[in-house]
This record gives C-alpha cells, sequence and structure tokens, in this order.
C-alpha cells in the first residue's frame, strides 16, 4: 500500500513534472526481468518507476539500511541492502531469486552516474543475473534527466521534458546448472551496450521532437 502512494506521489507527480515522454511500453515483458536503464541522475529512480505501477526492487549502501527510519523506507520502496566491498554474494542471491520470483530489479549498468551522450563501459551484474535466473534484460534509454539538476550550478532542478524509450527485452536462456560462462556474460554485456546506446540516441531524438 505505501509503496503505491508512494508512486503516485514520487512517479506520477514527476511525470507531470518533467513532461515525461514514453515510446515502447509495449515491450515491457510479463513476470521477472531486470529492469536495465541509461544512469545520469538521482532523478533516475523515480523516473524510471513511471513505466510500471509493479514494485521495483533495487540495491542500495548497506550503511543506509542501518538507519532506522530511512531503512524503512528505502525497505519498504524496494530496497535492499548491498555491501559496497565487491563480495557480497548474499545480495547477489537475492537479486537472483527476486527475478526469478517473477519480480523486477532495477540495475543501472553503468554503475554509477556519467555524463554525456556516450553509454559508458558496463558493469556485467545486470547480464549475470539475467543469465543465471534465465529471464529477459530490459534496455531503457533516459533523456533529459541530467539536465535537470547536473547541468546547470544551481541545486534547483529544470523542469525540462524527459524521454525514455524502451526497447525490445534480450532474451537469456535458462541455466539449470550453478555457472554461467564468463564468455556468455561478456557477449551479453556487448549486446546490451549497444543496444543501450541506440535507445539513449533515441530519447534524445524523441526530446527533440
Amino acid at each position: 500500500m505505501f509503496y503505491r502512494v508512494a508512486w503516485w506521489i514520487l512517479a506520477w507527480g514527476s511525470s507531470r513534472l518533467w513532461r515525461i515522454k514514453v515510446r515502447g511500453l509495449e515491450n515491457l515483458p510479463p513476470g521477472g526481468f531486470v529492469l536495465a536503464p541509461s544512469h545520469r541522475s538521482m532523478m533516475d529512480i523515480p523516473i524510471i518507476a513511471y513505466l510500471t505501477k509493479r514494485p521495483l526492487r533495487y540495491m542500495g549502501k548497506a550503511s543506509l539500511f542501518r538507519i532506522p527510519v530511512l531503512g524503512w523506507f528505502f525497505t519498504t520502496l524496494g530496497g535492499f541492502p548491498v555491501e559496497r566491498d565487491g563480495n557480497d554474494r548474499k545480495a547477489l542471491r537475492d537479486s537472483i531469486e527476486m527475478v526469478r520470483g517473477g519480480e523486477i530489479l532495477l540495475v543501472y549498468p553503468e554503475g554509477t552516474r556519467q555524463r554525456g551522450m556516450k553509454i559508458e563501459t558496463l558493469q556485467p551484474g545486470a547480464a549475470y543475473v539475467a543469465l543465471r535466473a534465465g529471464v529477459p534484460i530490459l534496455p531503457v534509454g533516459m533523456a533529459g534527466t541530467e539536465e535537470i539538476l547536473r547541468a546547470h550550478k544551481l541545486p534547483i532542478p529544470r523542469f525540462k521534458r524527459v524521454t525514455m524509450v524502451v526497447g525490445e527485452p534480450l532474451m537469456t536462456p535458462p541455466h539449470d546448472k550453478g555457472v554461467v560462462p564468463r564468455a556468455d556474460v561478456d557477449a551479453l554485456t556487448l549486446t546490451l551496450h549497444e543496444r543501450l546506446q541506440t535507445l539513449f540516441d533515441e530519447a534524445y531524438d524523441l526530446r527533440g521532437e
């Protein structure tokens, strides 16, 4: 219930403030999948949530979840903790089980917020989880979120249009064994990178229409 209320406030509210325009909603797959958008702003989470009223799951720094009120807030909104030392196997196992169970896992494959028109080198996590769980990856290009806060010096958001282009899902074969070949992860990551760049460019074209 809290997530639904928060969705209307944050996601729907963002759609009005930034006049969000979306193309490709018909590509949203049923069941569990890895949602993999470009990443340029802290505003990307409430804006990407506008794509679907289904709850999104996403990782957050474990230290934030240890703060009583803040930890409850993030957990209620779909977040779960991950240690940032790169060895949090529990968070990885949880991610795989979430998408296998039909949930949507939000992963920013560029890792952290980037700048500019080039999709940077991707981290392999999104491809690995999708391959390990046998679920699709859904790439999404987002245009305009960098201009909201990061393209100017004032800490006041600009209310310019944001556009999103949802690509076709990248399907993955089921892996019954516990080991996913690194070559498969690298190949899927490369395909995701190429698709994200195309969608990112298309989102900026849509923004200019």
